[in-house]
């Protein structure tokens, strides 16, 4: 009788878990479809939401809010949603790895390290050949991401410490940041393009090839974590119970590294380094699902972080039209207070 009951309790919590979290996905896909309307709408030239139903089905070149929303805002808007949702993703792989709440690709200084390694090759294939190809700047990304990561993963292996480890991340990722000022201060401003507001994080100047590269990178390094999800449920339950079920421990911790630097890589490579949505959002679809299991919380930080960076996105270019803030400015407002709560509540616990 009491083994009847604990069942039913056991399915009662599942039901209510899986009841809480479809309504958590179906309101952050509401969010992400309200966030996308509203930053192709709104702009210097708006586009009334009546109107932009005939404007996307009958697209006309000729006429100057189909050709602003096809060439401009679209892709722009697209690359927000694929590279916000990358970037949270990546940042709770590594909280999984380093089992840190403020680990982020920005946090450990994965993403200056990208950014460095992505102007370095800018400057030099720019200014030789005039072009550069988006799977170039993927490639020069994920080598400085990596490159970065090995160093972290040097110092976590002499260091116990996860508030030593934060500081040494942070101080790489100052060391790199002022390389790149370097390079970006005696760039030939005809040759390198835009590359000051890269530099500073931005979501303008996508093209529609940058947005097919941005897909097929980002679906295929999310669908390998979806993958992964089962064996990091159980790795955050601890190392030694994670080989005591058969998770390869080793390779777990590689494939968390890689796709991370992939993730983080992918989106300095496009937008420059963006901070906090990594280390905000994750916390924040934690809360929501009440859960902190891989396979419900990777789906929902990608939705979150695609919300995340449209909003942030909007604010961004119409608080102060036509003046544009770079994008970490906004997401550092929205998401530095995220992250001083979740040190304010591990200290009380």
């Amino acid at each position: 009788m009491g083994e009847g009951k604990t069942r039913a309790g056991e399915e009662a919590v599942r039901e209510t878990r899986a009841g809480r979290t479809a309504l958590v996905m179906a309101a952050l896909a509401a969010a992400l479809a309200a966030a996308f309307v509203a930053n192709v709408c709104m702009g210097t030239v708006p586009v009334p939401p009546d109107r932009l139903a005939s404007v996307l089905a009958h697209p006309d070149a000729a006429d100057t809010a189909s050709a602003i929303v096809w060439s401009i805002r679209l892709p722009r808007v697209f690359s927000a949603t694929l590279l916000g949702g990358a970037l949270a993703v990546s940042g709770f792989l590594l909280q999984t790895f380093f089992n840190n709440p403020i680990a982020s690709p920005f946090v450990l200084g994965v993403s200056n390290g990208a950014k460095f390694v992505v102007a370095l090759v800018m400057v030099v294939v720019v200014g030789s050949y005039g072009v550069m190809s988006s799977w170039t700047l993927v490639a020069a990304a994920l080598v400085g991401s990596l490159l970065v990561m090995a160093l972290v993963l040097a110092v976590s292996r002499r260091v116990r410490s996860s508030s030593v480890l934060i500081v040494a991340g942070v101080m790489i990722g100052y060391v790199c940041s002022a390389a790149t000022d370097f390079l970006v201060t005696f760039a030939s401003d005809q040759n390198i393009v835009n590359l000051r507001n890269w530099s500073q994080g931005s979501f303008s100047g996508a093209r529609w090839d940058d947005v097919a590269v941005m897909a097929v990178v980002v679906a295929a390094a999310l669908a390998c974590a979806l993958a992964l999800s089962k064996p990091m449920g159980a790795f955050q339950l601890g190392e030694g119970y994670a080989r005591s079920v058969g998770v390869d421990v080793r390779r777990l911790r590689a494939g968390l590294v890689v796709l991370s630097s992939v993730l983080a890589g992918t989106v300095t490579a496009f937008a420059g380094p963006v901070s906090f949505v990594g280390v905000a959002v994750p916390h924040v679809t934690k809360r929501l699902l009440n859960t902190s299991r891989p396979l419900q919380v990777i789906p929902a930080a990608f939705l979150g972080g695609g919300v995340f960076c449209l909003v942030c996105d909007l604010v961004a270019r119409t608080l102060l039209a036509p003046t544009e803030l770079s994008i970490s400015t906004v997401t550092a407002i929205f998401g530095a207070p995220v992250v001083l709560s979740v040190l304010l509540r591990r200290r009380r616990e």
